[in-house]
């Protein structure tokens, strides 16, 4: 998973739920909010016990938080890039657990079949996401309520990437 792509989902995520009436627009203040770092309470999940911020290069920053909101409609998104020396099933058994709070746990390492996504437009799926090479990528919550946790192995530990991906409108009921 790259910073770059959600950056950009979330920029088009933005247009898109941006793209009110004047009148909405009218009825709510705006605003942008842009940080290098986000936290476990941005990010909607703990970070697992004993990690540390991941950093390839010394000018890396340790994730992003990124929120734009107006016109009763807005984005948000933050990540959070970490390391641990424990194994990857053991990061994966961990963030299963924690993700369960959102709903259903989607692996989408080994994605399900495609169903009929007709009975739920809201319903999250795996879409074409994957996993890194070698790594496994977890999903819950909604469409327009993700929280996603990529991980891999590096070194003689694991890294992963946790994810919260979010859109609202005041039109949506």
């Amino acid at each position: 998973m790259r910073i770059r792509l959600f950056l950009a989902v979330a920029v088009l995520a933005a247009s898109v739920a941006l793209g009110t009436s004047a009148q909405e627009k009218e009825k709510d203040s705006a605003g942008v909010v842009f940080s290098g770092k986000a936290s476990a309470k941005d990010v909607g999940l703990p970070f697992y016990p004993g990690s540390i911020p991941h950093k390839e290069k010394d000018n890396d920053s340790e994730g992003m938080n990124f929120n734009l909101w107006g016109g009763g409609s807005g984005v948000k998104l933050a990540v959070a890039k970490m390391d641990t020396s424990d194994s990857p099933d053991k990061v994966a058994a961990f963030y299963k657990k924690a993700l369960a709070k959102y709903g259903k746990v989607l692996d989408c390492t080994n994605p399900p079949p495609a169903s009929d996504s007709g009975k739920d437009s809201n319903a999250l799926t795996c879409g074409d996401d994957k996993p890194d090479a070698g790594g496994l990528l977890f999903k819950a919550g909604t469409k327009d309520k993700q929280h996603i946790v990529g991980i891999k192995p590096y070194g003689n530990g694991t890294t992963y990437d946790l994810v919260a991906l979010g859109n609202w409108s005041s039109d949506k009921h």
